[in-house]
């Protein structure tokens, strides 16, 4: 079995006495990634939580095992991305298989200078542990375990949540409730609020398997293995000896039988070999579901993570679009809080994320139609495509085995001001900065250098005009040479400027802007302005 021991984190009784009221700024009900990197990223900003959770430790099971680098980019300015990698397996080599053969390999990340890699795989309990030690160490954050969330009712001036407790029930007042508690949300329940979508007649067997072998740090994807005709198949490493591996197992099958070791056991030889010693860590079965939320802000309360939206779990976009769920409300939230913007920031958290979950299920639901064929043409189209890909760089672009999880660029975004300089290249408006090394020894990064939870104006070389008076104390100021990487990837001019949200997505780019350039662009960026 594999070496990880789970953690109990501690029941504390609740403050208030069983039937008493509290009340606080912001709630956050879910502690899994998504609720605890909203928790972590809030203190960065200086607003207090309460963390609600009904259970008392991590994940059981790997879970969500792919970790994207856009996510490792937010954890690292949550303090928690540099513990994360050096634990993961890192990986960006991915194997295509048709049948017994190599149809091709792809590279995620063929160009280097980067700080983080395309992915890492590193278990979901690792993650979250990794979350709730840095959590711990902020005062802003009061962690309470064993505290389950039974009701919820939305006021004008807050949320009502009825907690229940081993030693009694209270209620938590909130000025606002980020709802992050998972594919079975209570607080969607509970709101009576469910998902539009699809769920594909599919069921698919999750095994991570505990053995030493000489399988390299890639991806490898089988479409109609020998070993498991008929189906598909992945194999993933992750960290201590443990390799994921999924197989699909047909709409018909009995998901209770194949959890049983009796029937899991035999699959996994077949694959394997029978000579291969391994042990069985944990099994899971699932089906394939492309669903959201018609909205993900109803009032005081706003849904993040699978609360929101659920995908099929091939292409790493579950945990990778929650954390950026929380990476993208948290600074909004906190300029309301504030008093520095106004309530219509938070629509705009809606308006983005529905944009990215849209764009997640699309690609999920082609991945789904690719490996599971609808039809017997559909089968022969995939087969021919696959073989295709063997000799033809045009036919792998239309193979999908998971199109592996990007960062969504906001393209139709209010906040964002729109390009009135022409560019070469470089991140657009709406788009997520790119990272760059800043010094040969690879220590200094260019998104490491822009972090501090406000906004950055981003300068190449010699500014030509100066931070605008209403801005200052609020951005930093970040100068770099008008040459090298990090100018080459902006495609930087002397004087150029890019303003950077909090989360990192550019605002605004100008290749000489003015001061009253960058006034506007901030304040459109905080719906201060049209």
């Amino acid at each position: 079995m594999a070496s990880f021991t789970y953690p109990q984190f501690g029941y504390r009784p609740p403050q208030t006495p069983p039937g008493g009221t509290e009340r606080c700024r912001v709630a956050i009900v879910g502690g899994g990634p998504v609720g605890l990197s909203a928790a972590l990223d809030l203190a960065a900003h200086g607003i207090g939580c309460i963390l609600l959770d009904e259970e008392d430790s991590v994940s059981v099971g790997s879970r969500a095992i792919c970790y994207a680098k856009r996510t490792l980019e937010i954890w690292d300015r949550l303090g928690v991305g540099q513990r994360m990698l050096d634990k993961g397996v890192t990986w960006q080599i991915g194997k295509v298989f048709h049948g017994p053969h190599q149809r091709y390999s792809f590279d995620l990340l063929p160009e280097s200078g980067h700080k983080f890699p395309a992915f890492i795989n590193l278990q979901q309990y690792y993650a979250e542990l990794y979350l709730v030690e840095a959590a711990r160490e902020q005062p802003l954050i009061d962690l309470r375990w064993k505290h389950r969330v039974a009701d919820a009712v939305p006021g004008n001036d807050g949320v009502r949540l009825s907690v229940e407790t081993p030693d009694g029930d209270y209620t938590l007042v909130a000025d606002y409730v980020l709802a992050a508690d998972g594919a079975r949300s209570t607080m969607r329940r509970k709101l009576g609020l469910d998902f539009r979508g699809q769920v594909f007649e599919d069921r698919f067997l999750i095994a991570d398997v505990h053995m030493k072998a000489d399988f390299p740090s890639e991806r490898w994807f089988w479409f109609d293995p020998p070993f498991h005709a008929g189906g598909s198949a992945l194999l993933h490493k992750q960290p201590d000896d443990v390799w994921r591996i999924d197989l699909q197992l047909g709409w018909q099958a009995d998901p209770e039988a194949e959890r049983q070791p009796e029937r899991v056991m035999p699959r996994l030889k077949a694959m394997l070999g029978n000579d291969v010693p391994f042990d069985l860590d944990w099994v899971s079965v699932y089906t394939f579901q492309c669903r959201r939320l018609d909205r993900f802000r109803h009032g005081r309360v706003i849904f993040i993570g699978d609360a929101a939206h659920q995908v099929s779990p091939f292409g790493a976009r579950g945990a990778n679009s929650g954390v950026q769920d929380a990476d993208n409300l948290v600074w909004k939230l906190a300029h309301v809080l504030n008093g520095e913007a106004p309530d219509a920031l938070l629509d705009t958290y809606d308006s983005e994320r529905v944009a990215a979950a849209d764009e997640n299920i699309l690609n999920s639901t082609r991945s789904t139609d690719f490996i599971v064929p609808k039809s017997a043409t559909a089968k022969a189209l995939r087969d021919a495509v696959l073989d295709l890909a063997a000799d033809h760089a045009f036919a792998r672009r239309l193979v999908n085995s998971g199109r592996l999880s990007l960062p969504t660029t906001y393209r139709d975004t209010p906040l964002s001001t729109p390009d009135r300089d022409i560019f070469a290249a470089g991140p657009v408006p709406g788009a997520p900065a790119v990272d760059a090394p800043l010094d040969d020894a690879g220590e200094a990064w260019l998104l490491r250098r822009c972090a501090g939870g406000g906004f950055t104006l981003l300068v190449f070389g010699e500014a030509t005009a100066s931070l605008p008076q209403d801005l200052r104390g609020r951005t930093k100021v970040v100068t770099l040479p008008a040459e090298g990487i990090a100018a080459q990837r902006y495609a930087a001019k002397p004087g150029t400027a890019y303003l950077l949200r909090p989360d990192q997505h550019v605002a605004a780019r100008w290749v000489q802007p003015t001061s009253a350039d960058i006034s506007m662009a901030y304040r459109k960026a905080l719906t201060l302005a049209a």
